[in-house]
């Protein structure tokens, strides 16, 4: 089975990409860590990415369709793997079916309105030093603009102030349609409300994805 997260930016894909893995030991593959693992590593396709992102061009479909296809020939995608950013549109969404045509899909857009994800991702805050990821609608810092595992000066991403995100929306939207013609052609495509909490977004995933094990009688690893 290959399960598609498709939702736009702050949707919580990555997260339910995370609790599916936990939940059914399918790997959750997501394009932007292969590209930035790739470059780390400084392996061939990883130099090609690197070059196109320091000259301000995007990576290529041809580069990210060969790291993805990397990753999903591993032993642990052979059951079944998850989706995270990939495909954007419409080409993307044909190079996958024609690199493995008889695998089954399951395609879960998690819906979010525009205004909904203005609140959230604004509310975003990183930490500099560790990482760690806040959102201040949820629960304020012990402290603010520091850290609560390691003190060190959280900071807001350029691409969450609100109008930057208003921008990605608008450009989420434009292929979104397209997106939803072709999987509902194929008849994989679902919809989940994203504004739910969490844990209730993922029982609305979950049964969906246990819908797709039981009709198609498929084994999962459960961790």
């Amino acid at each position: 089975m290959r399960i598609i997260l498709y939702g736009p930016p702050g949707s919580g894909k990555g997260t339910q990409g995370d609790l599916i893995e936990k939940k059914y030991g399918f790997p959750k593959v997501s394009t932007g860590d292969l590209l930035r693992r790739a470059v780390r590593e400084r392996t061939l396709l990883g130099l090609k990415a690197d070059g196109a992102m320091r000259q301000g061009l995007l990576v290529s479909d041809d580069i990210v369709l060969e790291l993805l296809k990397e990753r999903i020939s591993q032993p642990d995608c052979r059951l079944a793997y998850v989706l995270d950013g990939y495909p954007r549109n419409i080409g993307q969404a044909l190079s996958l079916e024609l690199l493995e045509t008889n695998r089954p899909e399951t395609f879960i857009e998690i819906q979010v309105d525009e205004e909904t994800l203005v609140a959230r991702l604004s509310a975003r805050r990183i930490c500099s030093r560790c990482g760690a990821i806040y959102s201040l609608a949820l629960r304020a810092l012990k402290k603010d603009g520091e850290c609560d595992l390691c003190s060190s000066d959280t900071y807001q991403r350029p691409d969450d102030r609100p109008e930057v995100i208003r921008e990605r929306f608008r450009v989420y939207e434009q292929e979104t349609e397209k997106i939803r013609e072709y999987y509902r052609a194929r008849n994989v495509y679902h919809a989940v409300d994203g504004s739910a909490p969490e844990a209730g977004v993922f029982v609305a995933v979950s049964a969906l994805i246990d819908s797709g094990i039981s009709r198609r009688g498929e084994a999962r690893v459960v961790r």
